[in-house]
């Protein structure tokens, strides 16, 4: 419905009725929103071009639509990618917190399985993407991919099997993750580096993305102690200009670290078995500004 009243034409109104659910798909295959919003574009400038009449089901066409450019998008991501100052970290968004309740989209959107997503290939990407978390047929995922639906099983297979071995161990509750973010609060805070370290997995990796823009490390760093001590020099050289505030990113309690009232960094964490085992930090601030206003996912 326009804001006059009166209806929309039924390709808009179809493209508007799962805009959410494009965008959700391209972020999940790209990592970033900006590409994401791109991948919209694309899909309506296609979609506005279409017979109606010969479409089945709007859902799933305007999906393999995005899919496609999301996939050739992810390709020269890749590229990209290539020649990044540093460790690349995924856009963190800030999502509206009811996606909370769908358990296993906000898992999938969490920065520690966006992540693990990175580690596969374009098309098993995509192809987990649509029939873990949005549940497609092998079928519809085929067309998308344009692979026929007896190699589509088989790079699922392969897809689930390489995901399970590198996701997060056991189920990470809301709390556990805000008593962790609590004790790195502290420590960002006052110092008291004590209570951060006893939730500190002793291979904890620390990744940390300024893109070039911001001081950020070079590399990872792994180990609590070496972690340990890299909070306590930013502690000395931020504590007294930051202040620190919790936040929901990506669907999973975060920090947010500002800077004379601008936002500075974005703090998320990987929990396994009740420790911390990665330790995100986003400061390149072209990835910080959804931030500053929810975005909606859906499936």
């Amino acid at each position: 419905m326009r804001e006059d009243g009166r209806r929309l034409d039924p390709a808009t109104e179809a493209f508007v009725a799962h805009r959410n659910l494009l965008f959700t798909v391209a972020y999940e295959m790209l990592g970033s929103a900006v590409d994401a919003e791109d991948i919209i574009q694309e899909t309506w400038l296609r979609w506005s071009g279409v017979d109606l009449d010969t479409v089945r089901e709007p859902r799933a066409y305007l999906v393999r639509i995005a899919t496609r450019q999301a996939l050739m998008r992810l390709r020269t991501l890749s590229r990209r990618k290539e020649s990044y100052v540093g460790p690349w970290l995924p856009e963190p968004l800030l999502i509206a917190p009811d996606v909370a309740e769908d358990v296993e989209l906000a898992d999938s959107i969490s920065m520690a399985m966006m992540l693990v997503l990175e580690t596969l290939a374009p098309t098993e990407r995509a192809v987990f993407v649509l029939r873990e978390v949005f549940e497609l047929e092998y079928d519809e995922i085929a067309e998308a991919v344009e692979k026929s639906p007896a190699a589509v099983r088989q790079i699922a297979h392969r897809a689930r099997s390489h995901v399970s071995a590198r996701r997060p161990r056991g189920v990470v509750s809301a709390a556990e993750t805000r008593a962790a973010l609590d004790a790195f609060q502290r420590a960002l805070e006052t110092g008291d580096l004590q209570s951060l370290l006893d939730l500190l997995a002793p291979d904890v990796v620390a990744l940390s993305d300024g893109g070039g823009i911001k001081q950020a490390m070079p590399r990872p760093v792994v180990g609590a102690e070496k972690v340990a001590r890299l909070i306590a020099a930013g502690v000395t050289v931020f504590g007294p200009l930051a202040t620190v505030e919790p936040a929901r990113s990506n669907g999973h309690p975060a920090l947010i670290v500002r800077i004379d009232g601008e936002i500075d960094m974005v703090v998320a964490l990987r929990i396994d078995d009740g420790l911390v085992t990665g330790l995100y930090s986003v400061r390149n601030p072209e990835k910080l500004t959804r931030m500053e206003r929810e975005t909606t996912v859906s499936r």
